[in-house]
């Protein structure tokens, strides 16, 4: 069966970190750019960072630039998002999504295609 499914998420102080996990099953994401969006209540879909296949490039937007890190391990089929000196600005419900290439991501992500489910960052003291 097919899966895609984000994990990872929780609550933590401003200052911490959490690693989020975009991991698919059923299908490989080889092939595929990989980004990262968040959405937070009344707010719409932003996007966060985008990696492409091979070769890799990562990109981010100006907000999480230096404290974001998007990585890929296509052996276990997962992309990952290292988010270090969270702020309380960063707390959202996080997706992955898959696309051919990251030319939109910053935009929100209309052209990527096959999300996983959400998985809710808060960053509170």
């Amino acid at each position: 069966q097919v899966q895609f499914v984000e994990s990872g998420g929780g609550l933590v102080q401003p200052g911490g970190s959490l690693r989020l996990s975009c991991g698919a099953s059923g299908f490989t994401l080889d092939y595929y750019a990989i980004g990262w969006f968040r959405q937070a209540p009344g707010k719409e879909r932003e996007g966060v960072s985008c990696i492409t296949s091979s070769p890799t490039w990562s990109y981010y937007v100006d907000s999480v630039k230096g404290r974001f890190t998007i990585s890929r391990n296509n052996a276990k089929n997962t992309v990952y998002l290292q988010m270090n000196s969270l702020k309380p600005e960063d707390t959202a419900v996080y997706f992955c999504a898959t696309a051919s290439l990251c030319s939109d991501y910053a935009r929100g992500g209309d052209k990527f295609k096959y999300w996983g489910q959400g998985t809710q960052v808060t960053v509170s003291s």
